[in-house]
């Protein structure tokens, strides 16, 4: 009877605990691998699915799995939303990892109902304000939002600075002129007024925008008019795959202008295929290093790029590395919530307001600081600016360009920008 008696108990203690042994935390990732911002995409989407194994191979979130559902949606609206709904439904989320601007502001509603924390690879700077109407022109309340590095608006107004830095240092005479390049699309459209209101201020004449659309194609027309126009600083507001089209095209037709890039128009790949068309474009970077860069926390990168990678011989752009950031935030901030009531989406947003200056656990010298507050979701007002250089050919491998020094990033400025309320949500 005592045998029998230690076998129920036992058998008892295994139904208890095998629920437990298997939880999981389950959140959304979207990704665009197929659409009109796929060629960024991909390498951020992957840079977030190698972090999610690596983080489940050393032990999860306090022992517990990342269960995260993958949707490549092909950078369209409807089905970004259609996988909202399923991850809210039947799959409970608590989490998501999101992409791109039009579908991170269409959510951003339902995000705040559902009390789901957004990381989103938009950093569209209506995304920063958490109370909403911080200031006139801050036009939504964001409590769930997140990203990481500078918002799209302080990148485009620290290129403005820089533009300013250098039209004096060049001597540059009378005022200098600044022009919006992009799509008529939330993404490109979103740092526009920031850019432009600061570049008046700074003294620039600001032209009127020209616009060219998401996808690669033959804009020579955009480029004759760049060249009438006279401008001398031009930003380019799509990502790399359609900036490559116009910085030929605008090669070809004997353009001399200083292109400025977003966090997303420009990369070693954009580097590669553009060739010497690349050569001088200016953009942010939100990581202290690049791929080749040594820094302590480069191990931990190495390691998460074995994921996918087992010979660790891919050279990883920017995107890639931002995106391993991006997640290890998260992950912290499901650490701290684990230990203060359960790995919720409130307390997952809570966990993102307990550091300051914060850096992830084995990331030192590579993500860059970051300080979120239930007030100012502005990670950094920090941006540093790099240009890209290519000095030859670039048929041969990205990696054996880069170690050969073809393509360089060169540091060129970190612009320190006042954190200011006025600054917020626009």
């Amino acid at each position: 009877m005592k045998t029998l008696a230690l076998s129920l108990v036992s058998a008892l203690a295994l139904t208890v605990a095998s629920p437990a042994m298997a939880q999981s935390i389950n959140i959304g990732h979207l990704a665009d691998y197929s659409g009109g911002t796929s060629d960024v995409g991909q390498p951020y989407g992957q840079g977030v699915q190698d972090t999610i194994a690596w983080i489940n191979k050393n032990g999860g979130v306090a022992g517990k799995q990342i269960n995260s559902d993958f949707t490549e949606y092909g950078y369209q609206v409807p089905r970004a939303l259609a996988a909202f709904k399923k991850w809210v439904g039947s799959d409970k989320v608590v989490a998501i990892q999101g992409w791109g601007t039009a579908d991170t502001e269409a959510l951003v509603g339902m995000v705040t109902k559902e009390e789901i924390p957004y990381y989103s690879g938009s950093y569209s700077a209506s995304l920063t304000d958490p109370k909403g109407k911080v200031n006139a022109k801050s036009e939504r309340s964001a409590p769930f939002n997140f990203f990481y590095g500078p918002s799209y608006s302080d990148a485009a107004r620290a290129m403005v600075q820089w533009a300013a830095d250098d039209w004096k240092k060049k001597g540059g005479q009378g005022k200098p002129k600044w022009v919006h390049m992009g799509a008529n699309h939330p993404y490109p459209n979103s740092p526009k007024a920031a850019a432009e209101a600061y570049a008046k201020d700074l003294g620039f004449d600001v032209l009127d925008p020209i616009t060219f659309a998401l996808t690669p194609g033959d804009y020579t027309a955009q480029c004759l008019t760049l060249k009438q126009s006279g401008a001398n600083y031009a930003y380019l507001g799509n990502t790399a795959g359609s900036n490559i089209s116009v910085l030929k095209a605008c090669e070809t037709a004997g353009v001399k202008v200083q292109f400025l890039g977003n966090v997303w128009g420009m990369d070693e790949n954009a580097a590669k295929a553009a060739g010497s068309a690349a050569n001088g474009v200016v953009f942010p970077v939100r990581t202290a290093v690049t791929w080749s860069g040594t820094a302590p926390g480069m191990t931990t990168f190495k390691d998460i790029s074995k994921m996918s990678d087992p010979s660790g011989n891919t050279y990883r752009p920017v995107h890639y590395m931002a995106a391993i950031c991006t997640v290890l935030y998260m992950k912290e901030a499901m650490d701290w919530a684990d230990k203060n009531g359960g790995v919720t989406g409130v307390k997952i947003r809570d966990g993102m307001y307990q550091k300051a200056n914060w850096v992830p656990k084995g990331t030192e010298g590579v993500c860059n600081p970051s300080t979120w507050t239930a007030t100012d979701h502005r990670p950094t007002t920090m941006v540093d600016l790099y240009r890209s250089v290519v000095s030859g050919p670039t048929d041969a491998p990205l990696a054996e360009l880069v170690k050969n020094g073809t393509i360089k990033l060169e540091k060129v400025a970190t612009i320190e920008l006042p954190r200011k309320t006025e600054l917020q949500g626009w």
